[in-house]
């Protein structure tokens, strides 16, 4: 009797077959995101109405009507306003923006010496570009170079006084170089001070304890603009005859403490989601305070609050702009000082200049939210399916 073996055994892995075509592609996003249900349908039908009826004004508005070259006010008026363009045709006046860059960038700093801010931009570019890649090499020599080295230079460079450099008082200094200035120095202090805070918040030592708590809570109950009038008008009322601070360095001070006092809160959420166990496997390894807090608890706690974190940077970026109440301009202060030039009084020209100055804060802003989202990308580990 003979037996025959059908049984076949496979050598090789076979190749996974492609998704069908109903399942990817354009078709399949529009049919799951936009029409996956009647609901969805008339709420997308309803979207697309609405921009169809809003965008097309508003993009004829900005660049089809703008006046985009001139050197008055008459390139961005009406021929029936006494100006250039045709009846009809008022659009934003981007000649404004175009002959007030200068000044939207440098505020009054002499134009001969704005080649020593815009070094320090392009130093401050390339020593942030790979602090902000997590596999760049040379993390702790391009921390110091950042954090202490850029600075010290910066402030020799802008100040001058120094090699031969012009002394450049601050009240010249504006424009979006005074915010980014601000936004740095205060996100460089406040989120170290922010991490002691909240650390002293949560110690047992009742001395520390009370004193942190009591600035914290004194500093985000009153607004922003009471600590800039304290720092530039109460401040130098405290100090011996003859001492003063420049008005620049108040600011500096002011903004970093106000925000040093939100960080602490948004770090202390994250060390209260720390598991107890952490805590004491750390003190099982026998780590000493610091050596657990560097090495366990805050590593954990600071990926945890990421988004509290850049929110709080956030903020901070936009609140720079209620420096103009003590007498400095930044980018939002120097495009409102600027309306004022009676060569450019225009019907258009204040809209202009707050669309141009709020698209620069959305890109600064828009930047940081897409790097928080990479970070807490690259940073989830543990939580990744």
């Amino acid at each position: 009797m003979t037996t025959s073996n059908h049984a076949f055994v496979r050598h090789t892995i076979e190749e996974a077959k492609p998704a069908p075509s109903s399942a990817v592609g354009i078709g399949h996003w529009l049919r799951t995101k936009l029409f996956a249900t009647p609901k969805d349908t008339i709420l997308t039908v309803l979207a697309i109405a609405f921009l169809a009826y809003l965008l097309p004004p508003i993009f004829k508005w900005l660049f089809v009507d703008a006046a985009w070259t001139g050197t008055d006010r008459i390139a961005c008026l009406t021929a029936s306003q006494g100006g250039a363009l045709p009846d009809g045709q008022s659009g934003a006046c981007w000649a404004f923006v175009s002959a007030k860059f200068g000044q939207i960038m440098f505020g009054r700093y002499p134009i001969d010496e704005r080649w020593r801010p815009i070094l320090v931009m392009v130093m401050f570019a390339i020593l942030l570009i790979p602090m902000l890649i997590p596999k760049a090499p040379f993390k702790r020599i391009n921390t110091l170079a950042l954090f202490i080295i850029l600075p010290v230079i910066a402030f020799f460079l802008l100040i001058g006084g120094v090699f031969g450099l012009p002394v450049v008082e601050t009240q010249l200094w504006g424009g979006l170089m005074v915010t980014l200035i601000l936004s740095f120095f205060g996100i460089a202090v406040s989120l170290p001070f922010g991490i002691l805070l909240a650390l002293g918040r949560r110690s047992n030592l009742p001395v520390i304890k009370m004193l942190c708590v009591l600035f914290i809570e004194v500093i985000r109950g009153i607004p922003l603009i009471t600590v800039l009038f304290f720092a530039s008008i109460m401040l130098p009322l405290f100090l011996p005859d003859g001492w003063t601070f420049d008005k620049f360095l108040r600011a500096l001070v002011g903004v970093s403490l106000f925000s040093s006092a939100y960080m602490a809160e948004v770090i202390r959420g994250g060390l209260q989601a720390i598991p107890k166990g952490q805590y004491e496997g750390a003190d099982s390894l026998g780590l000493n305070y610091w050596q657990k807090t560097r090495l366990i608890v805050l590593p954990q706690a600071l990926k945890l609050v990421i988004p509290g974190i850049v929110n709080t940077f956030i903020g901070l970026f936009k609140d720079t702009s209620l420096v103009s109440i003590i007498g400095m301009f930044d980018l939002l202060g120097i495009v409102t000082l600027n309306q004022s030039d009676a060569n450019w009084a225009t019907p258009v020209t204040a809209m202009t200049g707050y669309i141009f100055a709020g698209f620069i804060f959305w890109i600064f802003c828009f930047g940081m939210s897409r790097y928080s989202l990479f970070m807490e990308r690259h940073l989830d580990t543990g939580h990744k399916r």
